[in-house]
């Protein structure tokens, strides 16, 4: 009888020893989810992440010693300007995007806004479910953005890293083959232009036409140089999203909206340990209030008008509910449970030349489908369906004539 307990706890055991990691893992959070939510804050030498560490891997494994997702600077910062190595001309800059991809979103809405055309500037949107980069190669596990190839057929599907899943593309659902060099993935791209080891194959990309070259791959930047320097192309030259009365206003609201909300969501969703998503998911929801008590006295969130402010929060926002609640574990309120952000969401969707950023397809599927260490069998939920044509209260801060 000794002898048969003991090969019992010893098959327990090797069960335990040889366990999926992220089931071990999963094992490790929920006892420590039992012991207490008390949670010691990560020290700021525990989030750093070396600038080449996990080469070739996704920006999911940019995470720290205690388990919290640290996102890497931008590697490639050049700018578009008069009187310099990239001029603003049309028909010169490439945009490559995802429409599912908050960062890349803001590009598309200032090309919106602005009404700076696709003859002005080009764009390619990618699949939003990632796909192996190197699929020959059993020992690159790299995942990331993948384009339509031109050779595929209208009903072909495409499956997540896992092999799990059949999803469409082509042109009706917005997905495009990569037009100017007829590449698969992004991460050809990064490799045409050598960028530097452990680079993120993200996007937004400006891509130069002229000198086959990168421009930027930082949204903030990018934003700028789309609302700045094409004005002679655009049919809303007067339209300015960085009004000099307001500027100091819009930079301290980007500071705290970027560091709380557009990079907060995924500090939660990518974090690793208790300690390290309770930490980021209060901070979450500690900006999220502080936008709803702003939203209460003014009908933007940096001032009276319509900014880059805007641009830079509304594509979290209007995620929020249709993903990062479930899928990031952001579940203490959804957005249309704050009165004014949700009204705010409304009233932002609904200006003209914004609408067309937002493809609610591309943006469930790539987040369900892409990580299937997060969604091992890549169901999208169905819900909740947030109606953004909805009446919305905003012009109750219109200035009485």
């Amino acid at each position: 009888r000794r002898r048969r307990m003991h090969l019992a706890l010893a098959r327990i055991a090797s069960r335990q020893l040889h366990a999926p990691l992220h089931a071990r893992a999963a094992v490790a959070r929920h006892r420590a989810s039992h012991r207490g939510s008390v949670v010691a804050p990560m020290s700021a030498k525990a989030q750093v992440v070396e600038k080449d560490a996990t080469p070739g891997a996704t920006a999911v494994a940019d995470v720290s010693a205690d388990g919290a997702f640290v996102r890497k600077d931008a590697v490639f910062r050049d700018r578009v300007a008069p009187d310099s190595a990239r001029p603003p001309e049309a028909g010169r800059y490439h945009l490559y995007v995802s429409y599912a991809c908050p960062w890349a979103s803001r590009c598309l809405s200032v090309l919106g806004l602005k009404g700076i055309g696709r003859d002005v500037v080009s764009v390619s949107s990618v699949h939003p479910t990632w796909a192996k980069t190197r699929p020959d190669d059993v020992d690159d596990a790299h995942c990331g953005w993948r384009f339509w190839r031109e050779d595929d057929d209208d009903d072909a599907t495409v499956s997540n890293p896992a092999g799990v899943g059949a999803f469409p593309g082509g042109a009706k659902y917005n997905c495009t083959a990569d037009d100017l060099h007829g590449v698969t993935y992004v991460r050809d791209l990064y490799d045409m232009v050598n960028a530097p080891k452990g680079t993120r194959f993200t996007v937004p990309i400006l891509w130069d036409k002229k000198t086959n070259s990168i421009v930027s791959n930082e949204s903030a930047d990018i934003i700028r140089d789309l609302y700045t320097q094409f004005d002679a192309f655009a049919k809303n030259p007067d339209l300015d999203l960085y009004p000099e009365a307001l500027r100091d206003e819009i930079d301290a609201v980007n500071e705290w909206v970027y560091h709380g909300i557009n990079n907060g969501v995924y500090k939660s969703g990518f974090a690793t340990s208790q300690g390290a998503y309770e930490e980021a998911v209060n901070e979450l929801f500690r900006c999220l209030d502080r936008a709803e008590e702003i939203l209460s006295k003014r009908r933007y969130i940096a001032g009276d008008v319509l900014t880059e402010a805007d641009v830079r929060l509304f594509p979290t926002l209007v995620r929020f509910d249709e993903v990062y609640v479930v899928y990031f574990k952001c579940n203490r309120k959804f957005i249309h449970q704050y009165p004014n952000l949700h009204n705010y969401v409304l009233d932002v969707y609904q200006t003209p030349g914004m609408r067309e950023s937002v493809d609610m397809w591309h943006i469930k599927t790539h987040y369900f489908t892409s990580h299937p260490g997060l969604n091992q069998h890549a169901v999208v939920p169905v819900g909740p369906g947030v109606d953004l044509d909805a009446p919305h209260d905003r012009a109750r801060f219109e200035k009485k004539a």
